[in-house]
């Protein structure tokens, strides 16, 4: 820690600015998809909720599949070089929303998705262990916080700007469409739609290639997880795995169920919003409500940890608030369950910020790749929402009892590594 801390003096702070601006980004890109679910289940003239879904599929499993390639990636790039390479691959993403948009074939607006999560899943192996190692691990929660705050003020801004611009109207368009019994005028007003995405996503392509070239020109430094803390234990340093620090293995499953939970909050809210009945021209903005509420979750974080909380103690909290706002949209109906899944946003705040740093504790020499693994875990957000969607549309289950299934144990599990699961191992 002696090398980085000196390395960082002086420049800390614009530092971190800028690795705020990669969360804000970031933050961004992910919460669009809050607007996208709607949008391409309009403009696409999707049946069924699980396809809709599939929007958060394509993007999260990216980050299974990527992760652990990104660590060696990054082993060859550096930090510096592979967050600028993860924000070009995000552009070419978002490019491939042109011809998607053109042709309104659902399966090309996917693969734009997926591409996307192989930039952030890049960009995130390098940013999340950078933040956590460069200063003392018992305030690395508040340093995760402080980053977490520009990528939920982002994702409160994106859902709001997407929608104003691609579901503008969007209770009127919707309105026609069913009206329209002719296939060509139906055809015709979907594809307008549809073109509403180009203009934004080239605008996005733009910005992040400029970023790119600004971090592959910028002062910051790479950071060396192998000049982190050796581990204490009896084993020699040099020949420890990953397979010795099972507080790694419970995080990244702690990071699956918290993504799982965090998406259902943040993007299933809109569809959870229609069984509640709420109109299209209302649910496109839900996504930055429950953003809303992890904005608040991260202030109260910086203001309480280490201080007053340790990240411990406020992640067992934050779990046990997600079981009661949980059960209290089964128990209530209208606005009030609306009210409970939005506030899930608070509850879900600090969870990766607290989960992040004990999960990678003690690593060493192995903090990029465990990192990686950690990485793995956002592919939660995938599954997690198929199987609400799938007993959504379960006639002896439903929205009401499907929301429950994943959120239940998924609580339940980050209560349980927060109490006992994070001191597993050395």
């Amino acid at each position: 820690m002696r090398n980085t801390t000196t390395r960082l003096n002086g420049d800390y702070w614009r530092q971190m600015a800028l690795i705020g601006l990669l969360f804000f980004i970031f933050g961004f890109v992910t919460w669009l998809n809050g607007s996208l679910i709607p949008f391409l289940k309009l403009a696409c003239d999707l049946k069924y909720e699980w396809q809709a879904l599939l929007v958060t599929l394509a993007f999260y499993l990216s980050y299974f599949f990527l992760a652990l390639p990104s660590s060696a990636i990054l082993s060859r790039t550096g930090f510096k070089d592979g967050m600028a390479l993860g924000l070009l691959v995000m552009a070419v993403g978002c490019l491939v929303f042109i011809p998607a948009a053109k042709t309104r074939v659902y399966d090309l607006f996917l693969a734009g998705l997926f591409v996307q999560g192989m930039g952030l899943s890049i960009l995130q192996t390098a940013v999340n262990p950078y933040v956590s190692i460069i200063g003392p691990l018992e305030s690395a929660a508040q340093r995760i916080s402080i980053m977490g705050i520009c990528n939920k003020v982002a994702g409160i801004l994106s859902p709001i700007v997407l929608s104003s611009i691609v579901l503008h109207g969007a209770k009127e368009i919707e309105a026609q469409v069913n009206a329209v019994a002719d296939a060509a005028e139906k055809a015709q007003l979907l594809d307008a739609l549809a073109a509403r995405a180009i203009p934004p996503y080239i605008a996005m392509a733009v910005v992040l290639a400029l970023l790119a070239l600004f971090i592959r020109r910028s002062s910051l430094p790479d950071i060396n997880p192998a000049a982190q803390e050796a581990s204490d234990a009896s084993l020699p340093y040099e020949s420890r795995t990953l397979w010795e620090f099972p507080h790694l293995w419970l995080g990244a499953l702690a990071i699956f169920f918290y993504v799982g939970a965090e998406v259902m909050a943040g993007d299933g809210i809109v569809l959870y919003g229609r069984f509640l009945g709420f109109d299209l021209d209302q649910t496109k903005y839900f996504t930055s409500l429950t953003l809303s509420g992890m904005l608040l979750g991260y202030l109260l974080s910086i203001a309480l940890i280490p201080r007053f909380l340790s990240q411990e103690a406020f992640l067992r909290y934050s779990a046990l608030l997600g079981l009661a706002l949980s059960a209290g949209a089964y128990f209530t109906t209208g606005t009030q369950a609306l009210t409970c899944v939005a506030l899930l946003g608070l509850a879900n705040a600090v969870m990766w910020p607290a989960i992040f740093p004990l999960a990678i504790r003690g690593l060493g020499r192995l903090t990029q790749v465990g990192s990686a693994l950690l990485i793995m875990g956002i592919a939660g957000g995938a599954l997690l929402p198929q199987l609400y969607g799938f007993l959504a549309e379960h006639p002896e289950a439903g929205p009401r009892v499907a929301l429950q299934a994943v959120l239940l144990p998924a609580y339940a599990y980050i209560f349980y590594y927060g109490w006992i699961g994070h001191k597993a191992g050395p």
